[in-house]
Formats: C-alpha cells, sequence, structure tokens
C-alpha cells in the first residue's frame, strides 16, 4: 500500500504496479505529468485540466465533496459520446480513487466509471480511443471489487458495472441489505429482459448456435431461481422488487401475485421498511411507499380488472388499518386508472362512495372528484354528495374544498341541490385575481363552464347570477374580463335561454377582442336576438374578410330576412383554400352549398374539415335546404359550427384521438395528424393534451367515447376527458 500526499492509503486489487493504481496515485507531481504527456496529442487542453482536479481530489482526499467531481463528468464524457484519448489515460486514477476507502465522493467515482462505461458501449467504433478497452479490460478487478465494498451506496452504485445477469443474479444471493437488495432486483429484471428480447429478435431458435441458446436458458433459470427466493423474503420492498422484477419476464406475474403485494403495501412496517430500502439502480435517495405503489399499479396497465382489484384491497386495507396515506396512495391509483381505462369507471364508482365518509379531507375530496368525473353514473351517491355540499376539507395539493366538489358532481349528475350558490361558489375564486397550477392529467378544480354549459335546463335559475359574475368579471378588470370569453361559451352553448343576457353581449361587439364570440352567442340565440342585427353588422372589422364572412353568417341567423350569405361564404371559401374557409359555417345552408363543395372537390374539403363531423360535407347535398329547421339547432347537436378546439362534437374528438387507426387513401392518411389550429390550442391549454398512454387504452378510450351521442353533456364529458381528466 502506498501513501499518498494526503496521508491516505490507497490499494487497488487486481491492478499491476505498471504506473497504474496505488503507485500512480502515490505521488500527485507524477499523476499529472502522466496524464498530460498521454493527452498531450489533445489541442483543447482536456487532459491538462482533468489532472488538475484529479490532483485537488487527491489532494482532498476525505473532505473531497460532489461537486469536486463534477468536472470530470465534463471532461471525460463529453455530451457527443464515446471514448476519449482522456477518459482512456485517466480511467487508472479514477478507479484509484474510486477504490479508495478513505476517499470522499466515492459513490460520484463510481457513478462517473458507469457513466464512461455506457458512454463507450453506446458509440460507434471511431468514438472509442483504441486505449479505452485495454485500460478498461485491465482495470475491470479493481472495479468488480466494488460490489463486496462496505459502503451500501458504492455498493448500489456499482450495479450497473457488473458483468451481465449471471454476475447480477449471483449478487442477488449473496447480498443481504434489503437498501442494496432492492436495486439489484430491479436491475436484475431489466437485464434479463434486454437479453430475452434481444435473443428473440436476432434470430429464430433454429438458427442459433449452441453457445446462444445455452445462455438464453442460463439467464431465465438464473433470474428465476433468484426471484422465486426473494418473493419469499421477509422484508416487504424486497418482496415487491421481486415482482417487478417478474413482470419483465412475465406481464401476468403482478395478477397472480396481487394478494401479496397488497399485504406488503399495508403492513404495520410497510412505511418505514420501503422508506428504508427502496433504492432504484440509478437514484440516490430512497423511495416512500406511496410512490412505489403508484409504480406498482402501473404492472397492471394491461390487465385493467386486476388492476381495480388491486386498488380495492388498498383500500380494504387501509380503511382496515386506519392508514391515511396508503388510502390516499390508492386513490390516487384509482383516478390514474380512470383516467387511463374509461372501462373501470363502474367497478370504482362503489369505491369513491364509500370513501366520502373518509375522515381525512383530502381523501373525500378525491373521492368527490372521481364521482364528478363519472358525471351521471354517480347518481346513488347523490344525497352523500349533498351532505358534503359544505364540507371545507381540503388536500394540499389539489384547489378547492370537498363541497365544491361535491356540488360539480351533483351538477354532472343533474342534482338541482347543487344550483342554490353554484355559479356564486365557481366564480368566488377569480373576484380577488385566481390564479393557481396544476400536474396536467392530475385532479384540480373544475372550470366555470366545465360545469355550467351541461346545465342548459336549468338556465333560467342560474342567469342572474351568471350575469352578475360576468358584470363583475367586466368591471374588475376595466372592461376585460378574465373569464368574458368563458362566460360567452356558456351563453353560446344555452341557445335561445341565455337571451336575458343579450344587452351584455351586444355590449361587447365594439371590442374587438369579444366581438366574433359575442357574434356567436348572439347566433346560437337565433331569431330571439334579431334586435341586435344593425349592431352585428356594424362589428365587422374591415381589414379582415373572415370576420365579414361570420358577422354576416350570425347575422343571417337572427334576422332570417335578409340575403342569404352563403354566396360570400362560398367565395371565401375558393379564394382562402379549406384550412382557413369558412367551411363549417356552410352546413347551415344545406342543398344551396353544395356547388361550393363541388368546386373545392369534395376530398380536399374532406381532408380540411377532419376536425368536423363526417357527415358535414354529404349533408350539403342530401338535406331538404330548409335553413328555418337549422338555424335554431342546440348546441349539442353535432352538425352545429364548430369555431375553435373547446367545441368539437364528442364523436369526432374521440377520432381524434391519438393512436386512432386512420382511414384509407390521402384523407385518411392526413386525418391522423394534428392540425395547426389544434396544435396552437393544445399549446396554450395544456391541459387539452391526455397522458402518454398505451396504443391498447386509447383505442378503448376512443370506441367507448365515440359510441356516447353528441349531447351537451358528452361535449362537457368529452372536454374533460381531451384533457386527460375524465372520461
Amino acid at each position: 500500500m502506498q501513501v499518498n500526499r494526503c496521508g491516505v492509503g490507497v490499494a487497488v486489487p487486481g491492478v499491476d504496479a505498471a504506473g497504474t493504481g496505488s503507485e500512480a496515485l502515490g505521488t500527485v507531481p507524477c499523476d499529472q505529468d502522466r496524464l498530460e504527456s498521454a493527452c498531450s496529442g489533445h489541442s483543447d487542453g482536456s487532459g491538462r485540466e482533468a489532472a488538475r482536479v484529479l490532483r485537488r481530489l487527491a489532494r482532498k482526499g476525505g473532505e473531497a465533496t460532489e461537486e469536486d467531481c463534477f468536472p470530470l463528468f465534463d471532461l471525460l464524457a463529453p455530451d457527443d459520446g464515446g471514448a476519449s484519448r482522456t477518459a482512456a489515460a485517466a480511467l487508472p486514477f479514477v478507479v484509484g480513487l474510486a477504490t479508495d476507502p478513505g476517499m470522499g465522493a466515492r459513490t460520484e467515482l463510481v457513478d462517473l466509471l458507469v457513466v464512461l462505461h455506457r458512454a463507450a458501449a453506446k458509440a460507434g467504433p471511431h468514438q472509442v480511443d483504441p486505449e479505452w478497452t485495454a485500460a478498461w479490460q485491465r482495470h475491470r478487478p479493481a472495479m468488480q471489487a466494488l460490489h463486496a465494498d462496505p459502503d451500501p451506496a458504492v455498493r448500489r452504485a456499482a450495479i450497473s458495472l457488473a458483468d451481465g445477469v449471471p454476475a447480477l443474479a449471483e449478487l442477488c444471493r449473496a447480498e443481504a441489505q434489503p437498501a442494496v437488495r432492492v436495486p439489484l432486483l430491479l436491475a436484475l429484471g431489466d437485464a434479463a429482459a434486454a437479453v430475452a428480447a434481444g435473443s428473440a429478435a436476432e434470430a429464430a431458435p433454429s438458427a442459433r448456435t449452441e453457445r446462444e441458446v445455452y445462455e438464453v436458458y442460463e439467464v431465465y433459470g438464473a433470474t428465476r431461481a433468484v426471484l422465486a427466493a426473494a418473493l419469499e423474503d421477509a422484508h416487504p420492498a424486497v418482496r415487491v422488487a421481486a415482482v417487478h422484477a417478474c413482470a419483465q419476464l412475465d406481464p401476468l406475474s403482478p395478477v397472480r401475485h396481487a394478494g401479496p403485494l397488497v399485504e406488503a403495501f399495508s403492513g404495520a412496517t410497510a412505511p418505514a421498511a420501503f422508506e428504508e430500502a427502496w433504492y432504484t439502480p440509478r437514484g440516490d435517495e430512497p423511495w416512500l411507499r406511496e410512490p412505489v405503489v403508484a409504480g406498482t399499479a402501473g404492472l397492471f396497465d394491461d390487465a385493467p380488472q386486476a388492476g381495480t382489484s388491486f386498488v380495492a384491497g388498498l383500500v380494504d386495507a387501509a380503511r382496515r388499518t386506519e392508514d391515511t396515506a396508503l388510502c390516499h396512495a390508492a386513490l390516487d391509483v384509482a383516478w390514474r386508472l380512470l383516467v387511463h381505462r374509461p372501462s373501470t369507471g363502474p367497478a370504482l364508482l362503489p369505491l369513491a362512495g364509500e370513501l366520502l365518509a373518509h375522515p381525512d379531507g383530502a381523501v373525500r375530496l378525491g373521492a368527490a372528484h372521481i364521482l364528478a368525473v363519472l358525471g351521471p353514473r354517480a347518481a346513488p351517491h347523490a344525497d352523500r354528495l349533498a351532505a358534503l355540499l359544505d364540507d371545507p376539507g381540503e388536500d394540499e395539493y389539489v384547489d378547492g374544498t370537498v363541497g365544491e366538489y361535491a356540488r360539480w358532481a351533483l351538477a354532472r349528475i343533474g342534482d338541482a341541490r347543487a344550483l342554490p350558490g353554484l355559479v356564486e361558489r365557481l366564480y368566488q375564486p377569480y373576484r380577488e385575481g385566481y390564479s393557481g397550477g396544476w400536474i396536467v392529467g392530475s385532479p384540480r378544480r373544475p372550470d366555470i363552464d366545465d360545469v355550467l354549459v351541461p346545465l342548459r335546463e336549468h338556465a333560467d335559475a342560474l342567469m342572474l347570477a351568471l350575469l352578475e359574475a360576468m358584470r363583475h368579471d367586466a368591471a374588475h378588470y376595466d372592461g376585460n374580463g378574465l373569464l368574458t370569453r368563458t362566460f360567452l361559451r356558456i351563453l353560446k352553448a344555452w341557445g335561445e335561454a341565455s337571451l336575458p343576457a343579450l344587452p351584455d353581449v351586444v355590449a361587447l361587439l365594439d371590442d374587438t377582442c369579444y366581438s366574433l364570440d359575442a357574434a356567436e352567442a348572439l347566433a346560437a340565440m337565433g331569431r330571439a336576438a334579431a334586435s341586435a342585427e344593425p349592431a352585428l353588422r356594424r362589428c365587422a372589422v374591415l381589414d379582415a374578410p373572415a370576420n365579414h364572412c361570420l358577422v354576416a353568417w350570425a347575422a343571417w341567423r337572427i334576422g332570417g330576412d335578409g340575403p342569404s350569405p352563403v354566396r360570400l361564404l362560398g367565395d371565401a371559401l375558393n379564394e382562402e383554400g379549406p384550412f382557413h374557409g369558412p367551411v363549417h359555417l356552410l352546413a347551415d345552408f344545406g342543398r344551396a352549398a353544395a356547388p361550393y363543395a363541388e368546386r373545392q372537390g369534395l376530398g380536399g374539403v374532406r381532408s380540411a374539415v377532419r376536425r368536423r363531423p363526417r357527415r358535414r360535407i354529404p349533408d350539403l347535398r342530401g338535406r331538404a335546404g330548409r335553413p328555418d329547421q337549422d338555424r335554431d339547432r342546440h348546441p349539442g347537436d353535432p352538425r352545429r359550427p364548430i369555431h375553435h378546439q373547446g367545441d368539437r362534437p364528442a364523436s369526432v374528438r374521440a377520432a381524434r384521438l391519438p393512436g386512432r387507426p386512420p382511414g384509407r387513401g390521402a384523407a385518411g392518411r392526413d386525418r391522423g395528424r394534428t392540425h395547426p389550429d389544434e396544435e396552437r390550442a393544445m399549446n396554450l391549454r395544456p391541459e387539452l393534451q391526455p397522458p402518454p398512454v398505451s396504443r391498447r387504452r386509447q383505442d378503448e378510450s376512443a370506441r367507448e367515447i365515440h359510441s356516447r351521442e353528441a349531447s351537451p353533456e358528452g361535449i362537457a364529458d368529452e372536454a374533460l376527458a381531451y384533457r386527460g381528466i375524465a372520461l
């Protein structure tokens, strides 16, 4: 053993004395000279700088910190990958420092070795210096000795340096400490799955050599023996890690072990056991039990019925042991399952109903939110929800109270007990300039229009409060209310029932920011708003031809006596093209619009309006052509005019869900893409983007949503589903 100038003894087993390992670290100036000499061909000075960093680390010895190691990652493992001459020359010194028990920041040095090894393995031959492979093989025994290091953190960091599945299996057998055994099991499952996948992809069994077949069987045999023993381990975190590893080779393994998983998570010592032992192969900090529950639930993604049973088991165990944290984690899993697999809603309904009586406010809030999302199907629990209308319970990470979500659930059910004070409660956060944030796909307070749009039948009872909120919003922000467009969307959805708001809507025609939204709201009111036609015609913006088209159409909708604007709309369609022309407005004119469909070409129009119902263009030919019948359609009619992302009918939205098979032909190929207008809308409202889900779950969601009729309630349902929030 040599002693460096810091007084730290360095011993590297298996390393010769030819200028590496302990001898190289014995004299710090020599280290720098040797490294600089080895990298003298580099014009960027990386060798000289790496030598200075290593020298500083050797001098600090046990006082070295993570920050002292950071420059080595930039110098030896650049972003472009590969293994440079500098890395090959520095490898002996990094190994010597990492294997020195008296050094500080050893886990960072081991992480550096892992990064260098992965970069060289992924790089092409031209990116790897010829000296790197020989240097790595020469110091490989010293690095493998890290698996027996007394420090558990060093053993965890060295897991990625293990030589394949047999080595990992042997380490799992020999390791007794759960905090190291858990990441070893997870790494073993990943490595075995990678070997099995690579073997299946390379060739058919008949084309493999005898050695290759033996290696595959060796991998399976070693892995299964170790995992079978781990499944019977006394430590709950080890048992759960074994199920995760088994799932890599057998996707149905979690289904068979659902009961033991619930027992592992619900034991009296489970929270402390997971916090002590659940490390990932690349993680430096342990996980709490609740995130592990969420990760384990993902193992049931392809078995929704088993996933629902797993959630039910967690809820029952949590209620039996009065484990509020586990109950909350189970509720989060239920929410994720509902978002990804809407067909599980009926099975989750009774669980959410039972949790309305839970003593913890966050659990009650989550249960009320799930019932609100389920809508009319939650009607059996209406009485329980009504009892929570004044519940002040909250969740630390979710805006709103239990009472607000219970009121939303009753409104979605259609229960009149939700109406008193509904608008006031919804608008209250905005009176003082409400702002908030949320995680995409997570529960959050509903938008005002999410709640009120489906309540057209109750518009008379809600109108006065809505107008008061609308006027307060406009006055509070000098006429530019934060929710003006939201209120106009509600009035548009309510149609003729929103006639009491006519003066307020007409007043907005003079504001170029809201004039077109106000015009659409007036058009939805129908002929009852005929007195607003002069003001409506004056609001057209002279230098915007598209505005003229919409204003002319809206004036025709409410007036009915003037000339038909079909020619104006048709000419604009031909001038601006299908992506910018008023295709959606032509649907109101029946056969009169057929010549413009012919002139544009049905194929082009179909491709251009893939966001609209597919029957829109054929209806131009086939309907009777009586505009009076089409003029007063209610907002839920699937043929109604559509102007923006938020109003798309459920049938069209289902067709546009990611993962839905595109049709045939040019139009079909284009139908699977996202229109630029949709992309802009989704960028402005990130919650419109659904969470990443598998193709199977996407197709299931699309089928379920496509089967529902495009009613106002269906539109609200689909608005939530497109946000990744509801059915």
